[in-house]
């Protein structure tokens, strides 16, 4: 249950038609993406509708490659050049499904931003608060954002309650794998049946 909890915050980040043309500061970016979430998901249209709006801007949002790449660990050094290209597409069909389909089950969601810490010019944590209603409590959500080119921040990990999704990803990935002796394969055809179903 927490699990479930856990992953369907997560993906509440998703969302804006944000589209860069120039330097955007990292907890700007945040802020404006969780408004245009409580825009996406309070229109009335279908839910197939929205999951197709929230793949497209995950598109732009978030760092997808390099956060399947991470979940992937170690054995990321073991794949050759086809096999990267074949994981990255299986990932990215993945986590578009598993977010979208969650997130579409949301109205409203209020997150407000804090503050941020720069760690290097790479990287800045936003820290902010999804802001307590009667059916939930306030929770803090610290997001990694991936800010190399200054002009196209990205999203790369959310820290809920000081728990990262990217590194519980991480382990979900090296558990499939050590019980199949470590056959990619095995994890391919595990995100394959996800997205196919």
């Amino acid at each position: 249950m927490k699990k479930k909890i856990i992953l369907s915050l997560f993906f509440i980040i998703f969302f804006t038609n944000f589209n860069p043309a120039y330097s955007i500061s990292p907890d700007v970016f945040i802020q404006s993406t969780v408004n245009r979430a409580s825009q996406v998901l309070s229109e009335n249209i279908s839910k197939e509708e929205k999951i197709k709006k929230l793949k497209l801007i995950a598109m732009e949002t978030v760092d997808i490659k390099g956060v399947g790449f991470y979940s992937l660990g170690p054995a990321r050094k073991g794949l050759n050049n086809d096999q990267k290209i074949t994981y990255s597409n299986l990932f990215e069909n993945y986590f578009l499904k598993s977010f979208s389909s969650r997130l579409a089950e949301y109205t409203n969601p209020e997150i407000e931003v804090k503050n941020k810490q720069i760690l290097n010019d790479n990287y800045t944590i936003v820290n902010s608060i999804l802001i307590a209603t009667d059916d939930r409590p306030e929770v803090r959500i610290d997001w990694r954002v991936y800010t190399k080119n200054s002009d196209n921040p990205l999203i790369r990990d959310l820290i809920i309650e000081g728990l990262s999704l990217a590194r519980t990803q991480k382990e979900e990935f090296a558990s499939i794998l050590n019980s199949n002796d470590g056959n990619i394969d095995a994890l391919f055809k595990i995100l394959e049946e996800f997205s196919n179903n």
